[in-house]
């Protein structure tokens, strides 16, 4: 606990160094405003005037069609409401969300060279609660009443509540899911000629199940080149998996109450995610190859993944072989869940995080956000991006398609049936995300990397026993033993107690 404080008070020490600096003359316009506010007997928070507007940075991660349709309406913004009340906001994409934490962190720091922290910056639930224990984010429930709070998810609202005495730190701007895509084209092939249908893949089990027979039917397909087959299913964001997996079995592997996490990794539960996705990884039945699983898609190495609603654009419209390639048709489905499990799916998606100012450029800042999560906008931003709507009235099929109609959208179909797809399996099911917690970013790459390199190591091995004139069975043998499970075990729990207590 002394080397945690020691730290925090180093990171602090930073931050008045480096924000202090950058800030003073925003905390100077704080002190005039509030000289003014008091010698005029004005009680408004952030007094705003249209002659004078106040200009704001946002900095976020889209790119491509997600940055246009961001930067369309923060243009629309800026020639309405916002020059009606005098805020001017103007959006600078820092590139991946790696690239923009970077920023943010060095911003904070003071490092040479680093821009001003900006007014508003995208931000994931574990990087926020970072900054906030720096003193930089703007405390969102002194500009967000109790009725406007309601008119979002109860879960998004509940994310945001990072502070330590339950205030809100992000706002709710966007948020994402989990679904599971799949190349209808190639997978009507494999069932007509094994029976395979699709509704066994509604449960994990069931898709291991039929990547199984997937392999076994591909390898069959070359006789003289044994232990060929291809694999079926892979997924994006292998943290989601143990998190929501263990969640549907009972179990939350990261407690938090009171600020204080504990693990909680019991050997059994954890034992049937090794047995449905380490061992299909290393007998060839899962797979991962590109950066995404949809890239895999494209080049044919799988027919399915598991990812977020907001990869949907990104699934291909043709399978690209070395050959040549040919079109394919799409299937959106729910993403698989442990048989017998409870209705869990993963709450993800960056929310928005105001910056510690005055208090007019906090005010402009919740204004517009507001303004950017009504029902109509958040729909347009939604049929873009493929992310939800974070009002409760927002998330249906009837609303979307109003203002589809209203509106005169073009929204591309594989968007619009992700959507909807979630609209429907929304009721039902609870959307989690664990509470945010000191070092939640680097138990979170455990749980990303831990396994899925391992699997990828072994399966190079199991590759090598093939070569050698093994069976299947007999290379991958040693690899999936409930010993080798026990290995495995002991050694994830020590690098996630390391990553949580470093």
């Amino acid at each position: 606990m002394v080397e945690e404080s020691v730290k925090r008070r180093e990171l602090e020490v930073k931050h008045v160094k480096g924000f202090m600096k950058k800030k003073c003359l925003k905390y100077l316009a704080c002190l005039t405003a509030a000289s003014v506010s008091i010698l005029a007997g004005c009680a408004d928070k952030g007094p705003l005037d249209s002659k004078n507007p106040i200009s704001l940075t946002v900095w976020h991660y889209y790119n491509g069609s997600q940055q246009a349709a961001f930067d369309a309406l923060v243009e629309e913004f800026n020639n309405t409401v916002g020059k009606e009340k005098g805020i001017y906001v103007e959006g600078y994409s820092q590139g991946s969300v790696s690239d923009l934490e970077t920023a943010v962190r060095d911003a904070i720091d003071g490092k040479v060279g680093a821009d001003e922290m900006p007014d508003i910056f995208s931000s994931y639930a574990d990087t926020a609660y970072e900054v906030e224990q720096a003193g930089v984010l703007a405390n969102l429930s002194d500009y967000l009443g109790e009725e406007e709070m309601e008119l979002y998810v109860d879960s998004y609202i509940e994310e945001g509540r990072i502070a330590a005495d339950g205030t809100l730190r992000i706002f709710p701007t966007a948020k994402s899911t989990e679904i599971m895509m799949l190349n209808k084209t190639d997978w009507d092939s494999f069932a007509t000629a094994t029976g395979a249908s699709l509704e066994d893949l509604g449960t994990i089990e069931g898709v291991v199940e039929v990547a199984r027979e997937y392999y076994e039917w591909t390898d069959a397909q070359t006789p003289d080149v044994p232990g060929d087959g291809k694999a079926f299913y892979g997924r994006d964001a292998v943290a989601n998996y143990f998190i929501i997996g263990m969640q549907q079995l009972g179990v939350e592997i990261f407690r938090v109450e009171n600020g204080e996490m504990s693990l909680n990794v019991p050997e059994e539960e954890l034992y049937r995610l090794w047995e449905n996705y380490y061992v299909p990884m290393v007998k060839g039945y899962f797979g991962a190859y590109g950066s995404f699983r949809s890239d895999d898609v494209k080049t044919g190495d799988l027919l399915a993944y598991t990812g977020s609603t907001s990869s949907a654009m990104y699934f291909p419209d043709q399978v690209e072989l070395d050959g040549g390639g040919h079109p394919i048709e799409y299937v959106v489905m729910p993403a698989p869940m442990f048989d017998g499990g409870e209705r869990y799916a993963v709450q993800q998606g960056a929310g928005m995080v105001v910056c510690k100012s005055d208090e007019a450029h906090e005010y402009a800042a919740v204004e517009f956000l507001k303004w950017f999560t009504q029902t109509e906008n958040n729909i347009r931003f939604g049929c873009v991006s493929g992310y939800l709507p974070v009002q409760k009235e927002a998330n249906s099929k009837e609303k979307l398609d109003q203002v589809i109609k209203e509106q005169g959208l073009e929204v591309v179909p594989k968007t619009y049936d992700c959507l909807t797809a979630i609209f429907r399996e929304m009721e039902g099911t609870t959307l989690y995300t664990n509470k945010s917690f000191e070092n939640g970013s680097a138990a979170r790459k455990v749980l990303e990397y831990n396994l899925a390199d391992k699997a990828v190591e072994d399966r190079a091995a199991v590759l090598g026993g093939l070569a050698q004139g093994k069976s299947l069975e007999e290379a991958a043998a040693p690899y999936v033993a409930r010993e080798a499970f026990e290995q495995w075990y002991d050694s994830f729990c020590d690098a996630l107690n390391q990553a949580v207590e470093k």
